[in-house]
Formats: C-alpha cells, sequence, structure tokens
C-alpha cells in the first residue's frame, strides 16, 4: 500500500517534469544584431520542405555535413501537447515506468489539459523549433565560411518528442545524400536522460533498420557525436555577459549585495549516484562563469524541477529562495545555467513561480532573471567554432562518453555507446 501511494504521489508530481521540456518565447533584439553581422534568419528562397513539411534552408551544392541539433523539443501549438506528452512518458530513458506501454497512454490523456493551461501562461505553445532554426542558420553561414573543406553544411532539427523527429529527420539526412552526420547535443552538459535518450534513439533506430532490411539497413553516412560542451569558452563568456547585464539593472546601492543564483534541472539521486556526470558538469560551467566574473558575488548552484517525492539532487532552487530571504539576502539574480534557450522552466517556473509569486511571499526585495542565450550572435558563433573544433578533430566522439554510469542499468547504453564509437575506426 505505501509503495502504491508513493507511486501514485510521483504520477501527480509528473507534470512539473512535463513541463521542463518546452521552451518560451522571450523577445530579445537579437535578430537585428545577427542580421547586422549578415546572418539572416530569414528563410532563403531556394528553401523547400522536408519529410515534415517545414522549411529548411537549402544550398544551390548537396551537402556534404549535416549537423542534428539534437533536443527534446516541445508543443508548438496547444493541440501538438497530448502527442508531445504521450512520447515523452512512453521513453523508458527518460521516465522509466512500470507497464509502461499500459500507463503512459492515460498518464498523457490525463495531464494534458493541465500542461495545455501550462502553456496557454507563456504564448500558447513552445518556441524551441523557432530558436533552433535561428541557432542552426546562423550556425551554418558561418562553419561554410570558416571550414569549407567540409562544406556544404546543412543543419537539421532531431527532437526527441516533437516534430521533426529524431527518426525522421535521420531518413532526411540519408535522402540528401549526406555524408558526414553530426550528432551534436544542445544540451551543454551531458546527461543520460537528456543527451543519452537522444543517442539511444539513433542507435536503435538504425539497429531496427538492420534487423529489417540486413545489410542495407546500415546508415550510409559516418556518424559522430558532439556530445558535452560545458566549458566551451563562448558559452561561458556569453553567461558572464548576460549575468553583468542583468546585475547593471538592480538599484546601484543594493548591487555588491547580490546573489547568483545558477539553476539547472534536478535529477534523482538515484540517478546521480549510478554515477551520471551531469551534476560535475554544470559545476563546471558555473565555476568557469564565476571565475570569468572574478568571482565578483556570492553565489550557489541550485536545482529545479523536482519530480514526485524521492530524493533528488539538492538544494532546490524554491527553498534556497526562502532560505536566502529568511536570511536577510533580499536580492537576487536567478541564472538558468543548464538551458540555452527560454522555455517553459525559465518562462513559468523561474519567472512566474519564483521570481514572480514565491519571491514576493518571501519579502526578497529586488529579483531578476539573466537572459537565456537564444540567438545571441556570440553563442551562435560559439555553435560554429563547437562544431569546426569537432571536424578539425576527427574524433567519433569524447573518451568521456564511452564510459558507462558505473551502476548503469540501462542495456540500450553500452551498444548505443559503441556504435559512435566505432564509426571513428
Amino acid at each position: 500500500m505505501a509503495a502504491g501511494v508513493q507511486f501514485v504521489g510521483m504520477l501527480h508530481q509528473l507534470v512539473r517534469r512535463v513541463t521542463s521540456v518546452g521552451l518560451g518565447i522571450r523577445p530579445v533584439p537579437a535578430v537585428q544584431r545577427l542580421a547586422a553581422r549578415g546572418l539572416s534568419t530569414a528563410t532563403q528562397p531556394e528553401g523547400q520542405e522536408d519529410l515534415d513539411g517545414d522549411v529548411q534552408v537549402q544550398h544551390e551544392r548537396k551537402p556534404k555535413t549535416g549537423i542534428m541539433l539534437m533536443n527534446l523539443g516541445g508543443p508548438e501549438t496547444l493541440e501538438d501537447v497530448h502527442s508531445f506528452l504521450l512520447r515523452l512518458f512512453s521513453d523508458k530513458d527518460l521516465i522509466p515506468l512500470p507497464a509502461q506501454s499500459f500507463l503512459a497512454p492515460r498518464i498523457a490523456k490525463r495531464r494534458t489539459p493541465k500542461i495545455q493551461e501550462q502553456y496557454s501562461r507563456i504564448g500558447g505553445g513552445s518556441p524551441i523549433k523557432m530558436w533552433t532554426t535561428k541557432q542552426g542558420e546562423g550556425m551554418i553561414k558561418i562553419l561554410d565560411e570558416m571550414s569549407p573543406q567540409t562544406a556544404p553544411h546543412k543543419f537539421y532539427i532531431g527532437f526527441r518528442y516533437a516534430d521533426p523527429l529524431t527518426e525522421d529527420t535521420i531518413e532526411q539526412m540519408e535522402k540528401d545524400g549526406i555524408e558526414h552526420a553530426v550528432a551534436f547535443t544542445q544540451y551543454p552538459q551531458y546527461s543520460c536522460s537528456t543527451t543519452g535518450s537522444s543517442l539511444n534513439a539513433i542507435y536503435r533506430y538504425y539497429n531496427k533498420r538492420i534487423r529489417d532490411r540486413g545489410e542495407e539497413g546500415r546508415s550510409q553516412m559516418k556518424w559522430t557525436v558532439i556530445d558535452r560542451w560545458p566549458t566551451h569558452p563562448m558559452l561561458v563568456e556569453c553567461f558572464a555577459q548576460n549575468i553583468e547585464k542583468e546585475l547593471a539593472k538592480f538599484p546601484e546601492d543594493v548591487r555588491d549585495d547580490v546573489v547568483i543564483l545558477f539553476s539547472a534541472h534536478s535529477l534523482p539521486l538515484s540517478v546521480v549516484n549510478r554515477g551520471d556526470p551531469y551534476p560535475q558538469e554544470v559545476g563546471a560551467t558555473v565555476q568557469r562563469v564565476m571565475e570569468r566574473l572574478g568571482m565578483s558575488h556570492p553565489y550557489r548552484l541550485v536545482w529545479q524541477s523536482k519530480v514526485g517525492p524521492l530524493p533528488w539532487l539538492g538544494p532546490q532552487t524554491d527553498e534556497v529562495i526562502q532560505g536566502l530571504a529568511n536570511n536577510g539576502k533580499k536580492n537576487l539574480l536567478l541564472v538558468p545555467i543548464a538551458f540555452t534557450s527560454d522555455h517553459i522552466e525559465t518562462l513559468h517556473e523561474l519567472d512566474i513561480e519564483y521570481a514572480a509569486t514565491l519571491a514576493a511571499e518571501c519579502g526578497v526585495e529586488n529579483v531578476r532573471r539573466a537572459e537565456s542565450l537564444n540567438d545571441n550572435p556570440l553563442f551562435i558563433e560559439g555553435l560554429a567554432d563547437l562544431v569546426k573544433g569537432h571536424l578539425d578533430k576527427g574524433v567519433s566522439c569524447t573518451r568521456q562518453l564511452m564510459l558507462r554510469c558505473p551502476m548503469c542499468v540501462n542495456p540500450a547504453c553500452g551498444p548505443a555507446k559503441q556504435f559512435f564509437h566505432d564509426q571513428g575506426q
């Protein structure tokens, strides 16, 4: 009975986890900055539709290198929420459930109205495909100039739970005749539940195709992976600049007293204790950012979006806000350190739940949230730099990717890692 109550409690809390994978729109003037640098975000006239009916920039020549920008995705409209939730709850890599094929459809149906309400408060849907498209277009324009030997480049979007799905994107890349496919995670810090899930999806796709077609099912492309980039200099600089810009908006008489709270999505301690590298990589990003800022302010790394009654990595962001207020710290700057674009965890959880509601209830006098990276020109330049460095090295993946968590329980993890490793042989 106790176990059953605990499980029901976990499902009741899962809505908070679901809302962590979308994005919300927060307009910034970076589009104009991109245009000023010649990095147009407009679709080119020669664009044509892909398998999902989405217009993407096409090159006059057949693309040689394809870069799949991997992410969880998000529902673009309220009508898309149910299918998004169904895919999400069906993914054992992200949310393992007993009797998953039975429970996933029922949980998705039950949660759809609540999640639709959440998305309606941040604009009616997720703009993650819009942000990813802008980032991809700017990235390949830079890449074509800085790496002509691997050009033409073409970006693709591979989402786990929303269109364009990873599997459909692979088919499009094969159809386009891509020679070198780069699986480029859009999570700077690696976790088995995010980047790992996307890589497992690619492996499972080819594994099934080989079973169905034999040798003809093998990939016609050479696959390599950018599996993590937590301390890339341009990523660090983007975070630091956004923090400096937001600190300048605090009243001058309290500016030196601001406490910086770096907030990242939490993980269950059961996952952390298996050896998932995510916590240490998030910590590495925070350390580099603070070193760039000259350790100018006191700070903490905090964790948000806990799901269910089981122990999660802490301290939790909301509890820290309350604790600091109780200790007389009334000037706070929230920094989403594990997210590169605005989404529901920034626009709803941080902005509405914490900054607008909780902070006011706790008596916080000044609270702000640092701008997300979105289409920041320096960030887009950093994406191109990451791909250029990866292509120049000629390696299939980092050495870290090949190290499984010491207590790994996922049967797909080892073969998936080996699949990508073998591409470089």
